[in-house]
């Protein structure tokens, strides 16, 4: 019997990528095969050259559809199968790959605002709703917003095989979080790009946006982040390896920021539990530094990094490539 296969892919929109998909049936048994799209509307190629190429990277079951079905998370090729200029996942597989032998690992916080009717799910026809405070972890109608629609997503990242390690009602009303994790690359990536994909797919039933904006209230509430826990073998036995990493990453500052998402000055600000993007820090159990070394790890002397510099919006991929290579270059050396 046939299946179908939904092909998902990252396209060409500048300066923050879009999810695309589109489905193709295909007959039991058989392998998925190539597949081509119109990149001239995906802002991935001319129109006289438009096509571009789907390659299968990724394939878990599809919780929405059942039975057989599939998504397929897909690398945009050119016509000559090479990797499309858009395409970051091949960059962070080479990296991965180059420094496999320490075993790093990653788990995202992927933090999301939900919209409705042109504000955050939750906030009131005119005016702003209470301040923040009661919002976080919060319980009751007053307090949280789309609820059903996070347990939906729950569900069907869970029946998707996803590494899916954990939610919770973030800061602001309507604002929302999940994490992806512990995993390596670009496995964390791939499953992230899914992950979203199926927010935005569910929300759609429901009549709600899901918006990875770093900022989308402006003025006295929090943005919304992708904080980027990371360690490798030499991090999780000793402590001298987590400084390594933390000092390594502020020798790279511009590119780590360059890479993280778009307009990332808009939510590194200094305030609401951020560092200032165009500075560096990093401290024990501290959410105002750019990375975070847990309490616990400290006493314990070994474990991980938080990087909470990443937006909301960033491209999984470049995040988990420029850390490996700040990180693990400098564990290398």
């Amino acid at each position: 019997m046939a299946f179908k296969a939904e092909y998902i892919w990252i396209d060409g929109t500048r300066p923050t990528a879009k999810l695309r998909s589109k489905t193709k049936i295909v007959a039991d048994g058989a392998e998925l095969p190539l597949w081509s799209f119109d990149g001239s509307s995906t802002n991935q190629a001319p129109g006289d050259k438009s096509d571009c190429v789907l390659k299968a990277v990724f394939t878990c079951p599809d919780p929405i559809r059942g039975r057989d079905d599939v998504l397929v998370l897909c690398e945009v090729l050119t016509n000559d199968m090479a990797p499309h200029p858009t395409n970051t996942r091949a960059a962070c597989a080479e990296i991965a790959a180059m420094y496999a032998g320490q075993e790093a690992i990653f788990g995202i916080e992927q933090e999301y605002t939900f919209f409705k009717d042109g504000r955050p799910y939750g906030f009131p026809p005119i005016g702003f709703p209470a301040p923040q405070g009661g919002y976080y972890c919060g319980v009751g109608a007053d307090e949280v917003h789309g609820r059903e629609i996070v347990e939906k997503h729950m569900d069907l990242c869970l029946a998707a095989g996803l590494h899916l390690s954990g939610i919770n009602a973030e800061v602001m009303p309507g604002q929302w979080e999940f994490q992806i994790g512990p995993v390596g690359a670009p496995r964390v990536a791939d499953e992230l790009w899914i992950a979203r994909w199926l927010l935005y797919r569910i929300a759609e039933d429901f009549g709600v946006a899901a918006t990875l904006d770093p900022k989308p209230v402006k003025g006295d509430w929090n943005g919304a982040g992708a904080h980027t826990n990371f360690s490798t073998n030499a991090m999780r036995d000793n402590y001298d390896a987590i400084i390594t990493a933390c000092e390594a990453l502020g020798k790279r500052v511009s590119e780590h920021i360059a890479g993280y998402g778009a307009e990332i000055e808009h939510r590194l600000t200094g305030m609401h539990e951020t560092a200032p993007w165009n500075a560096y820090s990093y401290s024990v159990s501290d959410r105002g530094a750019s990375v975070r070394i847990p309490w616990q790890v400290k006493v314990d002397g070994k474990g991980y990094i938080e990087d909470r510099r990443p937006n909301a919006n960033c491209d999984p991929y470049v995040t988990t490539r420029l850390i490996i290579e700040t990180c693990c270059g400098a564990l290398a050396d």
